[in-house]
């Protein structure tokens, strides 16, 4: 009868890994334990200055409707003291057609400071006889309310704050968006360690890589609140 052969065969999981192996595991280890630091920092960064620009966005927009809100009111008061100024001048006409010159220099000491420059010039041009001239001093150019011009100051002040606000929003949308592809890579840097083919972890490792590096350029490039 001939020899039995027997062939011993030794479990999988009981083979010594060669040293490449050992080291190529052990770099792909290192590599996402980089990321994964390197993601968290990112991430705590992004989501601070999200925060930061958020507030900014919030106070620039409530301040902007204040502005406005003044400038509302502002606008309102320069709307009634043309009124009373209107009113005036045409009591002085009223006054001064009629003849009685006395009452009509009373009402003249009346007048609004802002409103005598305008009215001296509307004499100067002897309106009564001067049919050129302006109807009444109101449409003088040197009638120049300041409850209008402080008005119009208010509201361009609104706009910059409007503006300024929006764009404190946009800063704030990119810093979230930036946010999320430090967590993108959080993930794959977190599944490759459950990973074992070494090819496939490499693979995402690379992956997570490519987000990181464009997640740090974002940080470079995007404005910071400090």
């Amino acid at each position: 009868m001939g020899e039995t052969h027997v062939h011993l065969h030794t479990p999988e999981e009981l083979t010594e890994p060669s040293e490449a192996e050992t080291a190529h595991d052990r770099l792909l280890e290192v590599i996402a334990i980089l990321l994964l630091s390197l993601a968290a920092v990112g991430t705590a960064w992004s989501g601070y200055q999200a925060a930061r620009w958020s507030g900014a966005e919030a106070h620039d927009f409530a301040e902007a409707d204040a502005e406005h809100a003044r400038a509302t009111r502002a606008l309102t008061r320069a709307g009634q003291d043309r009124l009373q100024d209107l009113s005036d001048f045409e009591r002085w006409l009223d006054l001064t057609t009629r003849g009685d010159v006395g009452l009509a220099s009373v009402q003249v000491l009346h007048f609004r400071p802002e409103f005598m420059p305008a009215f001296s010039a509307w004499i100067a041009l002897d309106p009564l006889a001067n049919a050129e001239a302006p109807r009444d001093p109101l449409k003088m150019p040197q009638y120049e309310p300041r409850g209008y011009v402080h008005a119009n100051q208010l509201e361009r002040h609104a706009d910059v704050l409007f503006e300024d606000g929006a764009e404190a929003r946009d800063h704030a949308d990119q810093y979230v968006l930036t946010t999320v592809f430090f967590a993108l890579v959080l993930f794959f840097a977190g599944i490759s360690l459950r990973i074992r083919s070494a090819r496939l972890r490499a693979v995402i490792l690379a992956v997570g890589t490519a987000f990181l590096l464009y997640g740090a350029v974002e940080l470079i490039i995007l404005p910071r609140y400090l």
